[in-house]
């Protein structure tokens, strides 16, 4: 395999094993051993004991438990995801500065650099899974290997709760076995076009010339299998680059929803969204509505601003308008999920606010941010999600396999 012998096997992939159900069975002794889907309608992730029944995330609730017909369902606590986030990626940045974070439950760690002054790269991962265990009390799986896709495949293969080694000149023998569909990337339709003809494992693919993945592929997907299964994938991580979008999104289960309630949660997203925004010091430029209906398929709808802003109240109604145009499609389908994502980030010191005779709001979002940030996330909180009890969002969903 290609660049084998020019590095060692230290990056780190770092991956929490079913994090929103892990954190649940640490925080309620009831729930460890037993088979739990954490999510109102719509299952955000599954524990082991009952994946190993067949449930899996993004499933509905009612396939959950035809499935597994003891299936304990929990409801999301976020601030509980978030504050475990929090310890585990503290322990990261510990470890070595160079931390990739992936999303809220797993990262990469580049530990190259402390060869001389650190144990080898397989006694490090070994540590960082002592030390959550230990001051988080949650099971995380390693793998190690030169570069970051080898990482991931690596801490995939090693589920749940492993420690897993690739050495350079190990990656063919670790690699080829492996099915296409446990290849990072490589999605559900890729997978099916592959088996289409024929092509089941890497070692499948990798006797084939770039060009007829290319023409199997496409150009863009048939040159990225090929740099995979020959190791020619990127051998660092990436550090320090700017957040590109914030985004909050919600499962709120199966139908009928009537407009409100949809719009109610539509609402408390976009404070939450807008809140993460001021507390960066960041502007927007777009808003993005996101929808996920009862067939699983998606749709986005997005809208360029007039001006780049922080304020509640200009990228709610950006964020109303956007859901208004897709009520027909919403009725005509249904709806599972809705999510909020603002883009086109800047610093907000770089931007000469407009002149505007409408009143501007920004003082008062502040006020409250700071109101939440004193007394708690619950201390004000729109009295449509009041009435109903509700006002929760995920904030980064997890690569939950």
């Amino acid at each position: 395999m290609a660049g084998s012998g020019e590095r060692r096997a230290a990056i780190l992939h770092a991956d929490l094993d079913s994090f929103y159900a892990s954190v649940e069975q640490r925080d309620d002794p009831r729930l460890r051993g037993r088979p739990i889907a954490v999510g109102g309608g719509v299952v955000l992730a599954a524990s082991y004991e009952a994946k190993r029944f067949g449930v899996r995330t993004a499933m509905s609730g009612r396939q959950a438990r035809a499935l597994c017909p003891q299936l304990i369902e929990v409801r999301p606590h976020f601030e509980a995801y978030s504050e475990a986030s929090r310890a585990v990626f503290d322990i990261f940045r510990r470890t070595t500065p160079l931390v990739q974070g992936v999303s809220i439950d797993e990262a990469f760690l580049d530990v190259a650099g402390l060869h001389r002054i650190d144990v080898p790269p397989i006694d490090i991962g070994a540590r960082v899974r002592r030390l959550v265990r230990e001051e988080v009390g949650l099971p995380i799986t390693v793998g190690v290997a030169r570069t970051p896709f080898l990482a991931k495949v690596a801490s995939r293969v090693a589920k749940p709760d492993g420690l897993l080694l690739v050495e350079p000149d190990g990656e063919a023998a670790f690699l080829h076995p492996l099915g296409v569909e446990q290849l990072w990337g490589v999605g559900a339709k890729t997978t099916e076009r592959l088996h289409s003809f024929g092509l089941r494992t890497a070692g499948d693919v990798a006797v084939l010339d770039r060009s007829i993945l290319v023409g199997i592929l496409g150009p863009a997907a048939g040159r990225h299998l090929f740099a995979v299964v020959h190791g020619l994938t990127p051998e660092s991580v990436v550090v320090g680059r700017r957040r590109g979008s914030v985004g909050a999104q919600r499962a709120i289960g199966r139908g009928p929803h009537s407009p409100a309630e949809v719009e109610a949660a539509l609402l408390g997203l976009v404070d939450r969204v807008c809140r993460r925004l001021r507390a960066g010091n960041r502007i927007a430029a777009t808003v993005e509505l996101r929808l996920r209906f009862d067939d699983y398929t998606k749709a986005t709808r997005s809208r360029t601003l007039p001006h780049p802003t922080c304020s509640t109240d200009r990228i709610a109604a950006a964020a109303v308008a956007l859901l208004e145009a897709a009520r027909p499609m919403i009725r005509e389908r249904g709806i599972t999920l809705v999510g909020v994502a603002v883009s086109g980030l800047a610093a907000d010191a770089a931007y000469q606010p407009e002149l505007s005779l409408v009143p501007d709001t920004t003082l008062l979002d502040v006020a409250l941010d700071g109101m939440r940030e004193r007394f708690g996330s619950s201390a004000v909180v729109r009295g449509s999600l009041v009435r109903r009890g509700e006002g929760i969002a995920v904030p980064l969903l997890p690569d939950d396999p």
